[in-house]
């Protein structure tokens, strides 16, 4: 197995596409990242994803150039512009569902979606939509729904959850389980007890505000990942 990194830029955006050279046309994964954006920590894990036997695009939704850092003082910006319309960030979503399913090593009618705190967010947000993907994994996302009704959600949706997550606080997981109850969605939510938010991220040790990385959260929501592709695409 060879994985290879392959830039895609489309529109404006600067995606990253995570491919066994070898292997030939298989389903097809989108990354969506968190609030920082597109990094090194995203395409590390989009090569785990890949070894799985999928093609893997780390979507950019904010522009290409357009990434923050934890040490900058407006680190949500590029966020932000998207939580303000979410129209354009379903279109954007969107997009990067087409630059996905136009990768040679795509099978474009066998298509997922995984994102990580405001890309599990992506992830929902691409369902509601009515997108045609097999199915999303939200790790440690952002749950409220669009201020415009959903289109029928075909997807399948898994929700890798830190149960003392600030950002995603018990109510809003319920609110997020009826909503998707009442769209008719096949849906699952894994809670992690003592676990907060960004839980797969090695780089956040902030508990006193209820942010930091989990080992057992990360290994644990990993593997549901795995065996919930592996159902869809068995």
């Amino acid at each position: 197995m060879t994985i290879i990194r392959r830039t895609i830029l489309h529109d404006g955006f600067e995606s990253l596409a995570v491919v066994d050279a070898a292997a030939g046309v298989r389903p097809g994964i989108l990354l969506f990242p968190n609030v920082l954006g597109t990094k090194e920590a995203d395409f590390a894990y989009a090569e785990r994803v890949a070894a799985l036997g999928y093609a893997v695009l780390v979507a950019d939704v904010f522009g290409q150039g357009n990434r923050t850092t934890r040490a900058d003082p407006d680190a949500g910006r590029f966020m932000n512009a998207l939580n303000a319309d979410r129209a354009m960030m379903r279109d954007r979503v969107a997009a990067a569902h087409a630059v996905l399913k136009d990768m040679a090593e795509v099978d474009a009618a066998r298509t997922a979606a995984i994102g990580f705190c405001f890309g599990g967010k992506c992830v929902l947000d691409l369902a509601r939509s009515g997108a045609d993907i097999a199915g999303g994994v939200s790790f440690h996302g952002v749950y409220d729904a669009p201020p415009f009704p959903n289109a029928t959600i075909g997807a399948k949706l898994l929700i890798c959850h830190g149960w003392d997550d600030p950002i995603a606080p018990p109510e809003a997981t319920v609110a997020l389980a009826k909503e998707l109850t009442q769209a008719g969605c096949d849906w699952q939510i894994h809670a992690y007890g003592h676990t907060g938010h960004a839980f797969t991220d090695e780089s956040v040790h902030m508990p006193e505000k209820g942010l930091a990385y989990s080992p057992d959260a990360d290994r644990r929501s990993f593997r549901a990942m795995a065996d919930f592709l592996g159902d869809l695409f068995a």
